[in-house]
C-alpha cells in the first residue's frame, strides 16, 4: 500500500491550494478515504472524508464551506481543495485509508506540509 500526498506549500490568508494523494498498492474504488492533518505541536485531526463512488462527503465544522474533498477511482487519486485559508489551517496534511472512523486504523501518507501566513 502506497498514499502518496503532493501540492502542499505556502499560501498567503484567503488563498488556496489543491492536493492529490496518488494510491497505490490497493482497491482505490473499495475504501473511504480521507484527509487528515497535524499542526505544529497538536495531534493528528481528522478534516475529511469521501464514501467509495464519491457522492458523500463530510468535514468538520472547522473547514466545511471552504474545503472540497474529491476523488478519481479511474486515476486512483484522491484530492482536497482548500479555498480561504486561514493561518490555523497550517499543518503537515496526510491522507489515509478509511473513513471518519477508521481512518486511524490503516495507513496514511507521509505528508505534504501546508503554510498559511503572510
Amino acid at each position: 500500500v502506497q498514499l502518496v500526498e503532493s501540492g502542499g506549500g505556502l499560501v498567503q490568508p484567503g488563498g488556496s491550494l489543491r492536493l492529490s494523494c496518488a494510491a497505490s498498492g490497493f482497491g482505490f474504488s473499495n475504501f473511504y478515504m480521507s484527509w487528515v492533518r497535524q499542526a505544529p505541536g497538536k495531534g493528528l485531526e481528522w478534516v475529511s472524508d469521501i464514501n467509495l463512488g464519491g457522492g458523500t462527503t463530510r468535514y468538520p465544522d472547522s473547514v466545511k464551506g471552504r474545503f472540497t474533498i474529491f476523488r478519481d477511482n479511474a486515476k486512483n487519486t484522491l484530492y482536497l481543495q482548500m479555498n480561504n485559508l486561514k493561518p490555523e489551517d497550517t499543518a503537515l496534511y496526510y491522507c489515509a485509508r478509511g473513513s471518519f472512523t477508521t481512518w486511524g486504523r490503516g495507513p496514511r501518507g507521509q505528508g505534504t506540509q501546508v503554510t498559511v501566513s503572510s
